[in-house]
């Protein structure tokens, strides 16, 4: 009986010891393109995201604009799919292929009508009422039935599919407006038959991953006859990162094993690859997936494998060769961490790319607080960079249109931004960069406005639902929940790094009860019972991970967590 209490006795301080171990400041790991980024990029300004966020709802969503190219919305009365009128919202302005009335007037797209739902959403506008149109419900018509493949596609009707946007040819846009769809519904819960077209989505997903078994060495998957293809278009192993997060939101949402069971298998053939296979938006989820999947399920992903894959690119010749993070100034502007092509006329970046990557990699810190220096010193310097696809935050020298810049209202950005012109303009040689769009060469008959993309500044709403700026310039507060769906109960948690050489002194700001400032990073209580106003310092080219507790709230740790009232607030296991 004493041998046993014995070896009771010595496992228990073995655990303990364990979690000891697991504690204290949490060293930093380094991505090497993002230690190349400037820590304060030059000319420096941060817009307010989230009011440019609530004004282009107000902008795109206005029946009653009035102008040659408005509104930008329009209803679509062909019931595709869902005996129900949806709408369509333009993907340029003007786009000749779009409107309503015209013979393609189904041809809209879920990356541009799912994009501005979220965006609302993430910013606290309720788009199941809005100016009497419950919009969350509006686009289950994107939920593609008739064709039988049971997912979320980038459009309602197959046969308008040789316009653009995708359908059945191009992978990553029949994958990532699922991925759009489960966090809208996870925004606006409760939608009538939601809940059936998530399942839908599920078990496609998971049959898709049992069938690929590892390959995804395709160009698209047809989700109906449940087989790869592959066409002129590049391979898109990637599309494991999204077929991983949507099937992980699922297994948070059904409680489904096999969810779970196939969403790792997903990361396993992402991992799996002996290259950097980026393509477009879907690489960063699997970084997400995996630092949540080492936190929540004990798993041992390879963390720094994505993320390095996703900033430094895609060398694969036989992929989207180039498709990375950029770095470098591009003439007196600082263009780092902006995604694209790190290649294509010495560059070319896009902003709904840029703005997506921010969706997965902030709240990823939460599970894994190594990145969190990383992190935020991308987002310093992507966020800045950001707005020089907006025409008004770029010098008229720099942009392809500005004499009809007043059109946008600033809201509506151009689409990309090159390090050289891509057109050769007479006006433009020797410009750096050039804000530019896409829209000219989708169809004749173009008119030049179509440089202007709603399609691509649809999703502001994540930069403006997770970036703040606090009493220090260039020091932001970044939200790490507002992203972070299907997860459990959790406190505020923000983000913050400090680029400069010396320490700094933070303000947080407090509404309501008393609060204590918990930094992940340290584990150390940086301020107590904070009532309104509370100071915490964050020393030179340093981050702070700041969970907001109830004040007097006791830290518990156990089973490689950090805890209290039965909510956890810091994850150590996942780091060992």
């Amino acid at each position: 009986m004493m041998r046993n209490v014995k070896i009771l006795f010595l496992v228990c301080l073995s655990f303990v010891f364990v979690i000891q171990q697991g504690s204290g400041q949490i060293k930093q790991l380094s991505i090497n393109r993002i230690d190349s980024m400037p820590r304060h990029p030059t000319p420096y300004k941060l817009i307010d995201w989230k009011e440019r966020a609530v004004n282009f709802d107000h902008s795109v969503f206005d029946w009653n604009s009035k102008g040659k190219y408005f509104p930008l919305i329009w209803i679509d009365s062909s019931s595709r799919n869902i005996n129900q009128k949806t709408f369509g919202i333009y993907t340029v302005i003007g786009d000749v292929r779009q409107g309503p009335g015209h013979a393609n007037g189904e041809f809209h797209e879920a990356v541009n009508s799912l994009g501005a739902i979220m965006s609302a959403g993430l910013i606290g506008i309720d788009k199941r009422n809005q100016d009497g149109y419950n919009y969350v419900k509006m686009v289950q018509n994107y939920f593609n039935s008739a064709n039988h493949w049971n997912i979320v596609m980038n459009n309602t009707n197959p046969q308008v599919a040789h316009l653009g946007g995708g359908y059945g040819r191009d992978w990553w846009y029949d994958v990532f407006p699922n991925v759009l769809y489960y966090a809208v519904s996870d925004l606006f819960p409760k939608v009538s038959h939601s809940d059936f077209i998530q399942h839908s989505i599920a078990e496609q997903f998971c049959k898709a991953d049992s069938v690929l078994n590892g390959n995804y060495d395709f160009s698209c998957f047809d989700y109906s006859q449940m087989k790869g293809i592959r066409n002129q278009i590049p391979l898109q192993q990637d599309v494991a990162a999204g077929h991983a997060y949507v099937l992980y939101a699922a297994y948070e949402k059904y409680k489904d094993p096999r969810y779970l069971k196939r969403a790792e298998s997903s990361l396993n053939a992402l991992l799996g690859q002996k290259e950097s296979r980026f393509y477009e938006v879907l690489m960063p989820f699997g970084a997400y997936v995996a630092a949540r999947l080492n936190a929540e399920q004990g798993t041992h992903y390879d963390v720094s494998k994505v993320l390095n894959w996703v900033f430094d690119g895609c060398k694969a010749a036989d992929g989207r060769t180039g498709w990375g993070v950029i770095t470098g100034r591009w003439g007196k502007y600082d263009v780092s961490g902006l995604q694209g092509s790190t290649t294509d006329g010495g560059g070319y970046a896009f902003l709904m790319n840029t703005l997506d990557m921010a969706w997965p990699l902030v709240p990823m810190v939460r599970y894994d607080p190594r990145y969190a220096r990383a992190v935020g010193k991308w987002m310093l310097n992507a966020s800045n960079a950001a707005r020089l696809f907006y025409p008004y935050d770029i010098s008229d020298s720099c942009q392809e249109l500005p004499e009809k810049k007043a059109i946008t209202k600033n809201v509506i950005a151009y689409e990309g931004l090159r390090r050289v012109d891509y057109y050769g303009k007479k006006e433009l040689v020797g410009v750096s960069p050039v804000a530019m769009g896409d829209g000219p060469r989708w169809a004749d008959g173009q008119p030049d406005v179509t440089v202007f993309s709603i399609y691509g500044s649809a999703h502001v709403g994540i930069y403006g639902s997770i970036i703040r700026k606090t009493n220090v310039e260039q020091i932001l507060q970044l939200n790490c929940l507002s992203t972070d769906f299907y997860r459990n109960h959790a406190y505020p948690t923000y983000l913050y790094y400090n680029p400069y050489s010396t320490e700094k002194s933070i303000v947080f700001n407090n509404k309501g009860t008393a609060v204590d400032l918990y930094d992940v990073i340290s584990d150390k209580i940086l301020a107590y019972n904070v009532v309104k106003k509370g100071v915490f310092k964050i020393k030179s080219d340093e981050a702070c991970l700041i969970v907001v507790i109830p004040a007097g709230s006791k830290l518990k740790k156990a089973q490689g967590k950090v805890m209290t009232h039965n909510t956890i607030i810091s994850y150590v296991s996942s780091m060992n």
